[in-house]
């Protein structure tokens, strides 16, 4: 795939880029360690200096750094102000959080002098370089969720993102150094695919963290396994959204197509699969069906535009044939299925809602990465529970119940790395952030995240 900004809006090839050669590569791969040898010996409070200006700087930048995700990646203009705005409040979080969040810690005296010591300390140490393999659909957000904590940490990082958003990526690295961390610590890598293999089994690599595809997931485990070297990864999802008789109906609607179509519906963390309890469930579908065909679908720098591009021509046409099996073996559309057609141009799809879906049919079992929603009826919540664990995927799930009982239930039994009741899966800089089974391992986010890429490190002291 060719590094270049295409706009999906019209198709439009607007710039490319030529990716580093070997030699290229091989200097960024010596100052990025050299950067580290530095890097890790500075305090926090000058770390949290320089992220405190880097927020600054985003905020300053905030319309033409929106515009550029916008260009390159088609989501709406507003939902890139958001996310640089998310961006600049994570930088700015882990700036004040980060030194308590890796403070000394101190076992139990008793512990200590069981095991022979005067004192014993667990410390935080930072690990090295970390190389990010990072995708498209939040090219802001999922870099700096990676950048900040680790940055805070003592590590540098290598940016390896999206060959579709390289203009995006360019500013990252620039952003950093702007804001005065020393030249290396953050770098983007302007590589395609095919060289991250050789950039990881690099001794100089000490972790990588990967957001994307399972493929890709899988790709990157295997080779960092190889090489024994930690990683994070987070793969995608199908999330459930539950609703029970007992919900705000009217809220869960609202907040359903918000769910499904925020960032064009192309969001690992998008509610995918409705499943509405038979008392409920014909009200909630001609509200929820009526609220998505109203949808305005366009040009995604018009400030009045609910839905724009998907993010490639490829993307769309993986949509299409997994509506399109779904359509063939029986399932109904209730509004959507098609290119929109006042919008020859461009790889736009209409917002789809999708009901009798079965096992038999792809998009049950396979994550649908656009604004198409499935729609399931249950009879109680046993039933609710079965389907919503009956997917590979594990990210996130959404409930709506404000019964005491069937929400312990669901924290107890819905396999997932989050439970969001009443409301929509949302990361926050405070709260862990990450998956089960094939939707990935680790955490972002939180002291958790920060803590990922660190060497938990015991110091004993003998008498």
């Amino acid at each position: 795939m060719a590094i270049a900004t295409v706009n999906p809006a019209t198709g439009e090839t607007l710039k490319t880029f030529e990716p580093l050669n070997p030699g290229e590569l091989e200097d960024r791969l010596v100052l990025a360690e050299q950067a580290y040898e530095a890097h890790r010996r500075t305090s926090f409070a000058t770390r949290a200096g320089w992220l405190h200006k880097a927020a600054a700087l985003l905020d300053a930048d905030h319309d033409t750094v929106a515009r550029t995700m916008t260009t390159e990646m088609g989501k709406t203009l507003v939902a890139a102000r958001a996310e640089v705005a998310k961006c600049a409040k994570t930088m700015r979080w882990y700036a004040d959080h980060a030194a308590a969040l890796l403070a000394d810690e101190h076992p139990d005296p008793a512990d200590v002098r069981d095991s022979g010591a005067a004192r014993a300390v667990v410390r935080y140490r930072p690990l090295g370089v970390v190389l990010a393999v990072m995708p498209w659909n939040f090219p802001l957000w999922q870099v700096v969720r990676f950048a900040a904590p680790t940055l805070m940490a003592g590590n540098t990082g290598l940016l390896k993102h999206a060959s579709n958003v390289p203009q995006t990526a360019l500013y990252l690295e620039e952003l950093f150094r702007r804001a005065g961390f020393p030249a290396g610590c953050f770098q983007t890598l302007l590589i395609g695919s095919g060289a991250v293999e050789g950039v990881l089994r690099d001794p100089r690599i000490a972790a990588a963290t990967l957001t994307g595809s399972e493929p890709a997931g899988r790709a990157v485990a295997s080779v960092a396994g190889d090489e024994i070297k930690k990683t994070v990864l987070e793969l995608g999802g199908s999330d459930p959204y539950v609703v029970l008789p007992s919900a705000d109906l009217d809220a869960a609607v609202r907040v359903a197509v918000t769910a499904r179509v925020q960032n064009n519906g192309q969001s690992c963390i998008a509610a995918k699969r409705f499943l509405l309890h038979t008392d409920i469930h014909d009200a909630f579908a001609e509200r929820f069906t009526a609220a998505m065909a109203a949808l305005t679908i366009g040009d995604p720098m018009d400030e009045n535009t609910d839905v724009g591009p998907l993010a490639s021509a490829q993307g769309r046409s993986d949509l299409e044939e997994l509506v399109d099996d779904a359509v063939h073996r029986g399932a109904t559309a209730l509004c959507g299925a098609r290119r929109p057609p006042q919008h020859p141009a461009g790889w736009f799809y209409e917002p789809t809602v999708l009901t009798g879906i079965t096992p038999d049919m792809r998009i049950h079992h396979e994550e649908a990465f656009g604004p198409v929603a499935s729609l399931y009826r249950v009879a109680d919540l046993d039933e609710a529970v079965a389907l919503a664990n009956d997917t590979p995927f594990g990210l996130s799930s959404n409930a709506w119940t404000r019964n005491e009982a069937e929400q312990e239930r669901l924290a107890r039994d819905l396999r997932a790395g989050g439970v969001y009741f009443n409301g929509m899966t949302a990361s926050h800089p405070g709260l862990p952030f990450g998956g089960a089974q094939r939707s990935g391992y680790g955490r972002e986010l939180s002291g958790h995240g920060i803590r990922e890429f660190c060497n938990i490190t015991t110091l004993w002291y003998g008498p």
